[in-house]
């Protein structure tokens, strides 16, 4: 560009624009450091940029989860799955924030949903033990090992 050109203002070629900063990167690497709290204010931002994007939600809803933020962390998942049913992720989450909430049958409604949502065999064989067996307790099913209660309690429930 010459040194007119320069002058008056006029941007060479080569020039870029100011560069848009990726806060969903942002967010993630302020959560691997532990502040939650700043990885949820670059969440937000990505949300902004990109308001129909179920994982960005499912992040704020772990990071809610987090800091004790439990009803924020499940309107974060309810909304997840509103826009992608299909998320087993926030199945999974939900159904676990709503067992901490007491809500039972909602647990066991979205407990079924990510085990459903899952293939055999998958990755994610770890997650779908632990939702089997929760699911299991919850509707009152004994491990064949396990010894059956006597009679105290809510069958699947622990005193």
């Amino acid at each position: 560009m010459s040194w007119w050109g320069r002058l008056l203002g006029a941007k060479s070629r080569n020039e870029v624009g100011p560069r848009r900063v990726d806060y969903l990167s942002e967010a993630m690497a302020l959560e691997r450091q532990g502040d939650f709290d700043a990885a949820l204010t670059s969440y937000r931002l990505a949300l902004r940029d990109q308001p129909h994007e179920p994982k960005i939600l499912m992040n704020i809803a772990i990071a809610y989860t987090k800091t004790g933020r439990i009803e924020d962390a499940i309107r974060s998942y309810r909304r997840a799955l509103e826009l992608a049913p299909e998320q087993s992720g926030a199945h999974y989450g939900l159904s676990f924030l709503l067992l901490k909430r007491s809500d039972r049958a909602g647990a066991i409604r979205h407990l079924e949903a990510f085990l459903a949502s899952t293939t055999a065999g998958s990755e994610m064989e770890q997650w779908v033990g632990h939702a089997r067996s929760t699911l299991d307790k919850l509707n009152g099913v004994a491990p064949p090992d396990a010894p059956r209660d006597a009679g105290h309690g809510e069958p699947g429930t622990t005193s």
